[in-house]
């Protein structure tokens, strides 16, 4: 076995216990009162998983993508809130990574595998129309060279939680709005005031409040490369390919409940198949399709992340648009088989069946990122787009 393979195994292992024995405990209640999973974040912060993706020169363990997606996935059968709230962190981490080059961002890594940093992001804004790649807000300067944001954010998940922000903005106030940097904003110049609350059908205990986002910091605080390039090469796949984990976690913690209760039923009449068994083996055959198509995006991504042409090309956003879409409907799709499997039992909150906490975190999946906006940018994309 490889040393990638034994950190994989060994990546997945503990994400496989935390999630079990911390983060699903407690996942009814994170899902009921809307707060953030401490005790999850606890377990991943002395498991020292937050800062897997770093290089091993920096603190990290030197995770891969495909790693990191694991443990997500591990953690998503569990607790779909610490899993999502866990991708979001890692999305961050490997923007940071694979774009801070500067000596400050590199002892900010440094710091960040020490003390297992939480980091979180604004990339949404007010008056944008939900936008990602144009900001209203703009970084200012002074002449000592320090830098001054305001940004009105609708969502920063875990924002009261995390201990740094990455928020983009545009470079300078003369420029167009998609003329955006990324910048890291933390204590003692950031300030959060929240402007609207966060209740919500799923994923309540990503506590994605809105807020005035008012940050002061350095010139070093910015990252160098333009974040269009940051978004392309490695927040837009990387985001798709974790959250997609997420949703397949959901899916296969649903499939697992509506397999136990088949057999169930099958030990109440031995000998007799129940009705319910060919549902279950339609409903195997998804889950096999969306683990195919996750596992292998993930796969492809690793094998090419260093490849900059293949990542600024338009066959690979297509490609990681169709992720996102594909698996955020395959995730509805399988868990509503899994409650036509399990009945009532599935229907009911005080079942050992219950689906009801996975089904509506399963309804976030395509409203996250809205799937219609991305299917008109795949649109235009494919009117220009030739096949190799």
């Amino acid at each position: 076995m490889t040393t990638s393979e034994t950190l994989g195994d060994e990546l997945t292992r503990q994400a496989a216990h935390i999630g079990a024995k911390v983060a699903g405990p407690a996942a009814g209640e994170v899902d009921r009162d809307a707060r953030f999973p401490t005790e999850a974040f606890d377990a991943l912060r002395d498991a020292a998983l937050l800062s897997v993706l770093v290089p091993p020169e920096l603190g990290g363990r030197g995770a891969s993508v495909g790693q990191v997606a694991d443990v997500v996935f591990e953690l998503g059968r569990h607790c779909a809130s610490t899993a999502m709230i866990y991708a979001m962190h890692q999305i961050q981490v490997a923007s940071l990574v694979r774009h801070g080059r500067s000596a400050f961002f590199r002892d900010y890594l440094a710091e960040l595998s020490e003390r297992q940093l939480l980091l979180a992001s604004a990339t949404t804004e007010l008056g944008v129309g939900g936008d990602v790649r144009t900001s209203v807000c703009t970084v200012e300067r002074d002449d000592a060279g320090a830098v001054h944001l305001e940004k009105m954010a609708p969502v920063i998940s875990y924002g009261e939680h995390a201990d740094g922000i990455l928020a983009t903005a545009r470079r300078a106030p003369e420029s167009p709005p998609n003329d955006q940097v990324l910048v890291l904003c933390q204590a003692p110049g950031l300030t959060l005031e929240p402007i609207s609350g966060w209740d919500t059908l799923g994923f309540r205990g990503t506590c994605s409040l809105g807020f005035r986002l008012v940050a002061d910091g350095g010139s070093d605080h910015i990252l160098d490369d333009a974040y269009a390039d940051i978004s392309s090469r490695t927040m837009l796949p990387v985001s798709h390919i974790l959250w997609s984990n997420v949703w397949l976690g959901l899916a296969t913690s649903a499939t697992d409940k509506a397999r136990h209760f088949v057999r169930t039923e099958a030990r109440k009449k031995p000998g007799v198949t129940p009705p319910s068994a060919l549902r279950l083996a339609e409903l195997i055959a998804q889950l096999q399709r969306m683990e195919e198509l996750v596992r292998g995006t993930a796969q492809r991504y690793d094998r090419q992340c260093d490849d900059l042409d293949t990542l600024a090309g338009m066959g690979f956003a297509i490609a990681m648009n169709s992720l996102k879409v594909s698996a955020s409907t395959l995730v509805v799709d399988i868990v509503n088989r899994a409650m036509a499997i399990c009945g009532m039992a599935g229907y009911r909150e005080d079942s050992p069946y219950s689906l009801g906490r996975i089904l509506r975190d399963a309804h976030g999946a395509a409203v996250m990122v809205n799937n219609d906006r991305i299917n008109s940018n795949t649109a235009q994309m494919l009117l220009i787009h030739k096949d190799d």
